[in-house]
């Protein structure tokens, strides 16, 4: 059979084929750590638990609205105000089958083919084939270790042209963890105002920031800015959810009516547990958010320090989400192995560690390195890095 040519211009993830691999030599018997996937190792909190349970027993296991149920719709709209400050209307509001599928549909409701999207680098894997499959042309503008992995108006302003439709913006950060001040926000969403781009905030990673850094929404700085932003977010990193496959987009109601026409001839709606179960991850207690959150914070501190002691590792340390994204060129350089990629890939094989190599992520010269494991496993991890590193000094 023929592939059509959408399917064969995919780059598969980079972070899905290494977190393969390593449960395929796991699965060999090998003792695998694998610092590779983006999700928490916590399970999903009780409360949440319990909710779908008792969704199920009263019967809430049928199809809902494509867009998702007004009670949930209600709890993200609850949480938007008290989290954010900005208030949408049910019309403004569409439950996804994760924020990636939010996001999905809304580059295919947003582009024509030939429309760009701009974004900057490093960049999370999925962005960039998103914008393809929909037509699209990703435009990267890189955002450099000396800027601290975040880009400037002027880079912004240069990269515009009369094909731009959206500017796209994560922070926190995955893969860097930075995250975005409120006046660095407000300077680029200036320029997208001046140009008439659209903005597209991904905060899904919102809740999980240490030290003294703010999450803002790039929607609540003004009322022009709440009207030309679409902003998406979901439960599977704050509340441990990953694969309840619950996400949620927010904005112009014209836009959000799209995603949901399209939802409906694709998915029929979220999963109906997991809507309600979504429900309780938002309304219910955040206490375990908050335990969560010190336990990733612990392990940052620890993961940064080491791998700051490791000959040819230069890492800045990563103000949110649970990565850390390390130029480990200087450590390559000093090895047989070609390039980054091929380091990661020994890395594997010698010392059955996984990460991520950064060059899926725009980055060639970086490793992410996934801190949301046990410390026990961190511990460990680094201590088999080292080792490798210093073998090929």
């Amino acid at each position: 059979m023929k592939l059509s040519e959408r399917a064969q211009q995919l780059t598969p993830s980079s972070t899905l084929a290494i977190t393969a691999k390593a449960k395929e030599l796991r699965q060999q018997g090998h003792d695998v750590i694998g610092l590779g996937a983006g999700e928490p190792d916590f399970n999903t909190p009780e409360h949440i638990l319990k909710a779908a349970e008792e969704a199920m027993r009263a019967g809430h296991t049928k199809y809902t609205a494509s867009g998702g149920i007004p009670e949930l719709k209600k709890a993200i709209a609850d949480k938007f105000r008290q989290d954010n400050g900005l208030r949408y209307e049910p019309d403004q509001i569409v439950v996804t089958v994760g924020a990636k599928h939010a996001l999905y549909n809304l580059f295919q409701a947003m582009l024509d083919p030939g429309d760009e999207v701009i974004i900057p680098a490093p960049y999370w894997v999925s962005y960039i084939e998103q914008v393809k499959l929909a037509g699209g042309v990703p435009v990267i503008v890189e955002g450099t270790e000396e800027q601290r992995f975040k880009i400037t108006p002027g880079q912004l302003r240069a990269a515009i042209t009369d094909r731009t439709r959206a500017f796209l913006i994560n922070s926190p950060s995955n893969p860097t963890g930075m995250v975005y001040t409120a006046e660095e926000l407000r300077a680029l969403g200036e320029v997208c105002l001046e140009h008439d781009v659209a903005i597209i905030s991904d905060e899904i990673y919102q809740h999980l920031i240490y030290g003294e850094e703010k999450h803002v929404s790039i929607a609540s700085l003004g009322p022009d800015f709440y009207r030309n932003t679409i902003v998406i977010n979901g439960v599977s990193k704050t509340y441990s959810m990953t694969g309840w496959r619950i996400g949620y987009a927010a904005g112009d109601a014209r836009i959000i009516k799209a995603m949901t026409g399209l939802a409906s001839h694709s998915t029929s709606n979220p999963t109906s547990i997991a809507q309600y179960a979504a429900i309780a991850a938002l309304t219910g207690t955040q206490e375990p958010v908050d335990t969560m959150r010190a336990a990733f914070k612990e392990r940052r501190d620890f993961v940064v320090k080491r791998l700051s002691e490791i000959p040819g590792f230069r890492i800045l340390p990563p103000q949110g989400a649970f990565y850390a994204f390390v130029n480990v060129r200087a450590a390559t350089d000093a090895s047989p192995f070609e390039n980054v990629d091929a380091w990661v890939k020994a890395l594997l094989d010698e010392e059955k560690v996984a990460v991520v190599p950064g060059s899926g992520f725009g980055s060639p010269d970086h490793i992410r390195i996934s801190y949301a494991t046990s410390m026990e496993q961190l511990e460990k991890a680094l201590d088999r890095i080292q080792r490798f590193v210093e073998k090929y000094q």
